[in-house]
């Protein structure tokens, strides 16, 4: 299959892009970095801010759509969780190759319980993968957010590498554990390859932190 993921360069998109083609698919990544992947015959990069619609190039016969790409506690917020996945998705999944589309939100989405922009940015996400779900439907394809929690990615290191706040986190998570990037990345394959059936869902990867106790701890 032809695979595009965004923020490929690192964290979730990177494991997502690996897993990909380790199962020997054919993937592009998109990224504002170069690439961090190891040369692979079947991987492409495209450096590009998806937040610049302009900046995308053409890309015929997209099959599976994995929007990753997203910033943290930024003034781009907004203009790259948001509009820049609606960039993405407007421009590479409604065409007939289609078969699945996957945005990765965040917990915030739910309890609201971070940066109000990340918070108002990833709940927005929600709303625009059940819209995309309905106009994908005509073409039998299926369209998913997932949720994750804490992972354990460079974007969280100020509280993964301060042991006082680490130690808060693990008290109100109930499974006393965050996702590594491999995790995420396999509930993207499953969504994207294996499901045929669920659709309009976002699903929540947390170790229980959000239903059994949402806390937010940041420096």
């Amino acid at each position: 299959m032809k695979v595009v993921v965004t923020g490929a360069s690192g964290g979730i998109g990177k494991a997502v892009a690996q897993l990909f083609l380790g199962k020997g698919h054919s993937v592009i990544g998109i990224d504002c970095r170069e690439s961090a992947i190891t040369v692979d015959p079947s991987y492409s990069h495209i450096v590009a801010d998806i937040s610049k619609a302009e900046s995308l190039p053409e890309i015929e016969g997209v099959e599976v759509l994995i929007n990753c790409a997203g910033v943290q506690g930024s003034a781009d917020d907004i203009d790259v969780n948001l509009k820049g996945t609606i960039n993405v998705t407007e421009k590479y999944a409604f065409q007939e190759c289609i078969k699945s589309v996957l945005t990765v939100a965040s917990a915030s989405a739910h309890t609201g319980a971070e940066f109000p922009a990340y918070s108002a940015s990833k709940g927005g996400l929600l709303a625009y993968t059940r819209n995309v779900a309905l106009r994908l439907a005509k073409y039998g394809a299926t369209c998913n957010s997932i949720s994750p929690g804490g992972v354990r990615t460079a974007l969280n290191d100020p509280v993964m590498n301060d042991p006082a706040l680490w130690s808060q986190i693990m008290d109100v998570t109930p499974l006393k554990e965050w996702a590594e990037p491999e995790e995420i990345a396999q509930w993207c394959w499953f969504l994207t390859t294996v499901n045929r059936s669920c659709t309009g869902e976002d699903i929540l990867i947390d170790n229980g932190e959000t239903h059994l106790n949402a806390t937010f701890v940041w420096p």
